[in-house]
């Protein structure tokens, strides 16, 4: 076995270059067994496998910088890089991150969990590099979905006016997550280039400028021909006209060609692009044949591809994907828009069902918002289907394009809350804070899933401007659902829970997490009274105004940031009212980012608990006086 003396990169640079397929080999069938137990990113890592290996044999990481974007393509490199001992602990509490982590590992560089950050921060280092005089090489990793994103393009073509010597791998699998779409995807599928071009343009240029008197004249003519010839048989060259040296297409799987891609690209001065053609899920048949289901799996068997799910209700998001076909039977204008997340947002169905209602932009969330508000101003109902860690990179379209026109889009707001492995780069837990303060926005979050058909009605319904339902990653409750869901009055909350002890007003699962603190204080004697706060924005202002009028102490409880939260706004509210006796407890994320582990295992880590929610009472009460002054925790 090679694999078990790998334990850093300069073990991989003492092999031969003939055994580096039979270390691939090995690589792969690790990945295959450790991820049939942990899960995690299966398809995409297996793509990059030679191609990892590659970038290690010839660059020397970490002197060298090598930026992966998005990073969950990284597992490859955690191996080569002394982290192969930890992967049964992969996307586990206290365990390996499932993305590139600086706090592992001297040779993880760059942290990102969103698509098209790499390039950027490619130029960042190599700007920071020659200020400071050095001389390594940086290297940026993108796939060919990450480049159809806006800020990858930015950069793209920062990098080529400055001429920094960078060197850019573009990883051609033809697939982000869900296939890619769009011009450049197309376009990189009819690249086909000589990879001697570059060699035989530079002798050519050097011949007629050693003409006498005239050569420097041929020299231009001779370019303006090159030029015209070079569109109709090098599509490359769009990348040239950006400022790049283009190499390739190179085959991924063939450690030799990309040795000796690699090596050019180095020794080339400028910004270099090589364009590197991969098959995700590579090695292993199940994930070759789907590598969207694929992508990010959980634990499976190994011989038949079979995946281990657990069986219960359906996912949120699988109710919100039947719930949208259902009312667009009914509703011609309702369109869907996702950005390069069909599968995951639960559109598969609605895009069967109505493909020419169903838009998937590719990566470009900024480019969704703004045309869901150009749609609802023509009169449509688009429903932006997004997860709530990737709606972050539209804040400035869902002000300026979406708020500010008091446009009627619908925001499906996915994985809200905290999400488990995925971990501190994918939490939905900052989209209240960083919503509910727009005007014009309406915000609610349900505590089962036939609530949040009600809501998707009553999003749909609604005329008044932006309105956003969020809702978690996780299955529903088990509560059985309306054939007919009806709309639920703007703002108006409920009281799922009688009681004269404490007041929870909590929002989304945390209904659940109440109800069940509200039984184990019913066996020391306290009522607790539970309110589904189902609405962040607006708040319900009358029953606010009788839980003050009560005098009940108050705790609010949501799976998302304390800092500007639904908390914040019921002391707002307050403050704005001259309330100031209540007694008021906030729990809810705290002002740090938080790490990977199940849900479960998060929740306890920050004190989103039973136990906590009982405590909380329980010192509540024992404060003398109804003049408390707010409190908060």
């Amino acid at each position: 076995m090679l694999l078990e003396h790998i334990r850093g990169p300069e073990d991989l640079k003492a092999l031969p270059v003939d055994q580096l397929d039979e270390l691939a080999a090995e690589v792969r069938q690790f990945l295959i067994e450790k991820l049939s137990v942990t899960g995690g990113h299966l398809a995409s890592n297996l793509g990059v496998v030679e191609l990892t290996l590659a970038l290690h044999y010839v660059f020397d990481s970490p002197k060298d910088k090598l930026i992966f974007d998005v990073g969950h393509q990284a597992y490859v490199h955690k191996m080569i890089t002394g982290r192969m001992h930890r992967f049964d602990t992969l996307r586990q509490y206290k365990g390996l991150c499932g993305f590139v982590k600086r706090a592992e590992s001297e040779h993880d560089v760059w942290e990102a969990g969103h698509s098209s950050t790499s390039l950027s921060g490619a130029m960042g280092m190599a700007i920071a590099r020659d200020l400071k005089g050095e001389s390594h090489q940086v290297v940026a990793i993108i796939g060919d979905g990450a480049l159809t994103g806006g800020m990858a393009l930015e950069a793209l073509n920062h990098i080529g006016h400055e001429k920094k010597d960078l060197i850019v791998i573009l990883n051609d699998n033809e697939m982000s997550i869900a296939p890619n779409v769009g011009a450049l995807h197309n376009y990189l599928g009819r690249i086909r280039s000589d990879r001697h071009y570059l060699k035989a343009k530079e002798e050519l240029q050097q011949l007629l400028n050693r003409i006498p008197a005239i050569g420097g004249k041929l020299a231009k003519t001779a370019e303006r021909v090159k030029d015209s010839l070079k569109y109709m048989v090098v599509p490359g060259m769009w990348f040239e006209e950006l400022g790049y040296t283009y190499l390739g297409p190179v085959d991924g799987h063939d450690i030799r060609k990309l040795l000796e891609a690699l090596q050019q690209a180095r020794s080339v001065g400028g910004p270099v692009l090589v364009h590197v053609l991969t098959v995700k899920g590579k090695g292993y048949e199940p994930a070759e044949a789907d590598s969207h289901k694929w992508h990010g799996i959980t634990p499976y068997k190994i011989e038949s591809g079979q995946v281990l799910k657990a069986v219960g209700p359906p996912t949120y998001t699988d109710v919100f994907g039947e719930a949208l076909v259902e009312l667009a039977e009914r509703d011609p204008r309702i369109v869907a828009v996702t950005p390069a997340m069909p599968g995951g947002s639960g559109l598969l169905k609605f895009a069967k069902r109505f493909p020419d209602r169903m838009f998937d932009v590719g990566i470009a969330e900024q480019h969704a918002a703004t045309m869901c508000a150009a749609l609802a101003l023509e009169g449509m109902k688009p429903v932006f289907a997004v997860y709530s860690t990737f709606l972050q990179r539209a804040y400035d379209q869902v002000v300026h394009d979406i708020c500010r026109h008091n446009a009627n889009v619908i925001f499906a707001i996915d994985r809200a809350g905290l999400v488990g492995p995925d971990g501190e780069t994918h939490q939905g837990v900052f989209d209240i804070a960083f919503l509910r303060h727009i005007p014009n926005m309406v915000l609610m979050m349900p505590k089962d899933e036939n609530e949040l058909r009600r809501m998707l009605r009553t999003a749909v319904d609604y005329d008044g401007g932006p309105i956003a339902v969020r809702y978690p990653r996780a299955a529903g409750v088990g509560v059985s659902l309306d054939p007919d869901p009806q709309p639920i009055p703007i703002g108006e909350w409920e009281t799922v829970r009688e009681g004269d002890s404490a007041v929870v007003l909590a929002c989304g699962p945390m209904v659940g997490l109440a109800m069940e603190a509200a039984e184990q204080l019913k066996r020391d004697g306290l009522q607790l009274r539970v309110v589904n706060a189902r609405f962040l924005k607006p708040l319900d202002e009358a029953m606010l105004l009788a839980l003050a009028g009560e005098g009940l102490p108050v705790i609010v409880l949501e799976e998302g940031a304390v800092h500007g939260g639904l908390g914040g706004a019921v002391l707002e509210f307050c403050a704005l009212r001259g309330i100031d006796h209540m007694r008021i407890r906030l729990i809810g994320v705290p002002d740090r980012f938080i790490e990977h582990g199940s849900i479960k295992e998060q929740r306890a880590e920050i004190g989103l608990t039973v136990e906590r929610i009982v405590s909380e009472v329980k010192q509540l009460r024992a404060r003398p006086g109804r003049r408390a002054s707010v409190i908060r925790s």
